[in-house]
C-alpha cells in the first residue's frame, strides 16, 4: 500500500473511530457530517473521498463500534483466571462501563437503532451478538447448556447496563448493576457446583 493509500486508510479509520464514539454516546441521528469531519480535523468536502453517504458512514461506524467490543470482552474474561465468566460479568457491570457510553459496549447503546436500522446495520449487530454468545459459551464447562446460559448472561448484561444508564436515581442505578452481578454470579456458581 502506497503512502497516500495508507494515509487515506488511517484517515478513514480516524473518522470511523470518532463516529463510533459519537453514535454510542449521542445516538445515530444526532452527529452531522460537518461536525464529525471537523472533529477529525478534516473538511466537509473530504467526506466523500471516504464514504458514499451519511448512512454509509453510520453503518460502517456501527460495525466498527460493535467489533471493537470483542477484544474488550476477551480481556475482561482473562482478568479472572480462576473464573473467567465472573471476570467478564464484573467488568461488564462495572460503574465505569455504565458511565462511559462513548467507549462502552455498542450492543447497549446501538440496540434500538439496530432494530430500526437497515439490513447492514442489523447484520453487524447480529454478528456481534453471535460473537459474544460464542465467547461467553466458551467460558462454560457445561457444553450442553452453554449456549442457553450465554444467551441468558448476555441478555442480563446488556439489559442491566441499558437500564442503569437510563434511570435518574444514581443509587437505584448502582443497585441494578450490583444486583444483576450478584444474581448472575450466584446462578453461575449453581451451574458449576457438583451434583449432590
Amino acid at each position: 500500500m502506497g503512502h497516500s493509500q495508507a494515509e487515506k486508510a488511517a484517515t478513514r479509520e480516524r473518522v470511523l473511530r470518532i463516529t463510533s464514539r459519537k453514535i454510542r454516546a449521542e445516538g445515530v441521528t444526532r452527529p452531522g457530517i460537518a461536525e464529525l469531519m471537523n472533529e477529525a480535523g478534516l473538511t466537509h468536502g473530504g467526506f466523500y473521498k471516504h464514504f458514499r453517504s451519511r448512512d454509509d458512514l453510520i453503518n460502517q461506524a456501527a460495525a466498527f463500534a460493535l467489533a471493537e467490543g470483542t477484544a474488550k470482552m476477551e480481556r475482561s474474561a482473562r482478568k479472572n483466571e480462576q473464573d473467567p465468566r465472573a471476570g467478564l460479568i464484573e467488568a461488564y457491570l462495572a460503574k465505569q462501563h455504565r458511565d462511559a457510553p462513548a467507549t462502552g459496549c455498542a450492543l447497549v447503546s446501538l440496540g434500538a437503532a439496530a432494530g430500526r436500522g437497515d439490513q447492514r446495520f442489523k447484520e453487524a449487530y447480529e454478528k456481534q451478538v453471535r460473537t459474544y454468545l460464542d465467547l461467553i459459551a466458551g467460558l462454560d464447562d457445561n457444553a450442553e447448556d452453554a449456549r442457553a446460559e450465554a444467551m441468558l448472561t448476555l441478555s442480563a448484561l446488556v439489559g442491566a447496563v441499558l437500564m442503569a444508564r437510563a434511570v435518574d436515581d444514581q443509587r437505584f442505578s448502582n443497585e441494578l448493576l450490583e444486583t444483576v452481578t450478584a444474581q448472575l454470579s450466584r446462578h453461575a456458581s449453581r451451574d458449576t457446583s457438583p451434583a449432590t
